[in-house]
């Protein structure tokens, strides 16, 4: 027996460690360890706890290396520092046995080279690490996990990070600025699908034509450079300076306009006259005879408004009812070429009821308030001026027709209807009565006449004396001897002559005054 021990004492340490060793084992390893159960020196150094460590990092390589970069649960983790590997992964416990003691719970993932953040809190532990695989064999990388919820077919590469975040898969981030296509004003509210249908962000147009091409009204006439014109802040809002960049200055009503109203063609191919004649020759009511000059006339204002003043342009100023009449009622021709005539029976000879009789000074009667308003006629500067009851006569109860002119002013053109003595007293009607009253007469038979009347000639009526017609505008020659009216009276049968005065008075004629004398 002493001879045995010594042998064993002799032999070299190779010969009887192993034996030895299994000898004093205090049990079975696991069953990823039970090859190296025959080669203790695998993983125990003799008489060095701490070179211990270094062995089990000989055989696992990869925590090794994450101790050494401190990455990974070894390498970050303040319960494995400075710890010996036995301490968590204790061994000799059985094959079946566990001696990674993991409280999945408990568990701190900030440990660790993937922190949990937002949605990935809530997930369970084997949606990332499959069965039967390590720990740190699960896959860092978004796509690994949501390689089926990768709409984009992988188009967009595996850099989900870039658009997604932990808070929800759905809300994507994505700073469009940093590619070459920043976006600016409406852009920004745009949805990605708008711009990159079915997912396809590679080689996407930037024009702006490429996307905009169905909203262009233009259809192509001016061309593809639409943000000449255009901004992204609002497609509708217009950049372009056409006072800034054109020749022709957009004033009023054209400032308000379409660029289509004037530009009906390709604006870069056709080039517009800026004569006003150019555009608004379909407005133009004066059929060319006003010339092309409208800017003569008409404001950029309103087509309507009209800014020549014709009281100061010309030597006619238009007062009255002329201010409100179209220029067309007076310029029937050529603006420039006919002249119009000034004088009232220029334009209205077809209004002039008096047939020209009343001669061209229309004026001396109207006035431009209106033709038939505040007419007036100063009828004292006539051959007849008008006095008494005639200054309130209508003027058709002497003019019948609208000629106005008479060819006889006398009383009887007027009167003879009133003329009860039928032409006795001749047609001088003033003769007896006056323009007061046709009743109210004054006639002086002893005044006005060679004949005196006295006795019983005072009361007689004038038609006693004064039976026969007389022409019209004749004085009255009658005899004053007493046989003219009473001859029928004589009942000497004209024997004593014709002087009946010689012995009769105008008292009576059965008055004898014979022997008086």
């Amino acid at each position: 027996m002493r001879a045995v021990l010594f042998l064993l004492l002799m032999a070299p340490a190779f010969a009887w460690a192993a034996p030895f060793d299994i000898f004093l084992m205090p049990g079975e390893l696991i069953e990823g360890h039970k090859k190296y159960e025959k080669q203790c020196e695998k993983c125990h150094e003799p008489f060095d706890k701490q070179e211990q460590n270094q062995l089990c990092l000989d055989c696992h390589k990869k925590v090794k290396q994450d101790v050494v970069n401190k990455k990974g649960y070894h390498g970050k983790s303040e319960q494995v520092k400075d710890k010996r590997c036995k301490f968590c992964h204790t061994d000799h416990i059985g094959r079946n046995a566990k001696i990674v003691e993991l409280d999945e719970h408990a568990f701190d993932h900030r440990q660790t080279d993937f922190k949990l953040k937002g949605a990935h809190q809530k997930i369970n532990c084997s949606q990332c690490h499959v069965k039967d695989k390590k720990f740190r064999e699960a896959k860092h990388e978004c796509i690994a996990c949501h390689k089926k919820d990768d709409v984009h077919k992988r188009r967009m590469g595996n850099k989900c990070q870039d658009c997604h975040s932990e808070k929800s898969w759905k809300k994507a981030e994505f700073d469009h600025d940093e590619t070459d296509f920043k976006l600016k004003g409406k852009h920004k509210k745009v949805l990605c699908a708008d711009c990159h249908p079915n997912q396809r962000y590679k080689r996407t147009p930037t024009q702006c034509v490429d996307c905009h091409k169905v909203q262009d009204v233009h259809l192509g006439d001016m061309g593809k450079k639409c943000y000449k014109c255009h901004s992204s802040e609002k497609w509708k809002k217009i950049l372009f300076n056409h006072d800034k960049e054109t020749k022709f200055k957009l004033r009023f009503r054209h400032a308000k306009l379409s660029c289509s109203s004037c530009h009906k063609k390709n604006a870069y191919k056709f080039k517009l006259k800026k004569k006003c004649f150019s555009c608004h020759e379909a407005d133009d009511k004066h059929n060319k005879l006003y010339g092309k000059k409208c800017a003569d006339c008409h404001k950029e204002k309103s087509w309507d408004e009209v800014k020549f003043d014709h009281d100061i342009d010309t030597d006619y100023k238009l007062i009255g009812v002329h201010k409100d009449i179209e220029c067309n009622n007076c310029h029937f021709g050529d603006l420039y070429k006919d002249k119009v005539n000034t004088q009232c029976q220029g334009c209205h000879v077809i209004d002039d009821v008096h047939n020209g009789k009343q001669g061209k000074k229309c004026d001396t009667c109207h006035n431009p308030s209106g033709w038939l308003k505040k007419m007036s006629f100063d009828h004292d500067l006539t051959n007849f001026p008008l006095i008494g009851l005639h200054g309130i006569t209508a003027c058709e109860r002497c003019h019948i027709s609208t000629e106005y002119k008479l060819k006889n002013h006398s009383c009887y053109a007027c009167h003879e209807i009133d003329d009860t003595h039928k032409l006795k007293l001749t047609s001088l009607c003033e003769t007896c009565h006056n323009p007061n009253d046709w009743q109210i007469w004054v006639f002086s038979h002893n005044d006005q006449t060679d004949y005196k009347l006295d006795g019983a000639h005072k009361n007689l009526k004038c038609e006693a004396c004064h039976q026969e017609p007389i022409e019209k505008e004749e004085e009255i020659v009658l005899s004053d001897n007493c046989e003219a009216c009473h001859a029928i009276d004589d009942v000497h049968s004209g024997q004593f002559g014709k002087f009946c005065d010689k012995c009769h008075t105008t008292e009576s004629f059965k008055d004898i005054t014979i022997g008086i004398h």
